[in-house]
């Protein structure tokens, strides 16, 4: 699977966070300012988790139809896969 630019872009904002995180804690910042970043940048990872299995799974469903094989399966495993994730 490729992806698109738009989830390596998210994903290099969350390394700018991140990065962020790292600096504050270098600069002594009140630790609840820190885990309000590292709260944002988790959810930040969560969304990209969800768009990552979504765009998966609607390309893995479109290729099976394609096929005609059953797409029940596919399902399953992005649940699951966006359980595990959490």
């Amino acid at each position: 699977m490729e992806y698109n630019q738009q989830v390596k872009n998210r994903l290099k904002r969350i390394e700018g966070q991140i990065r962020g995180v790292l600096h504050m804690m270098e600069q002594g910042q009140d630790c609840r300012e820190i885990v309000t970043q590292l709260s944002a940048a988790r959810n930040a990872i969560d969304r990209a988790v969800g768009v990552i299995v979504s765009s998966n799974l609607e390309h893995c469903v479109r290729e099976s139809v394609e096929k005609g094989e059953c797409t029940e399966h596919l399902v399953k495993e992005a649940v699951e896969l966006l359980i595990k994730s959490r």
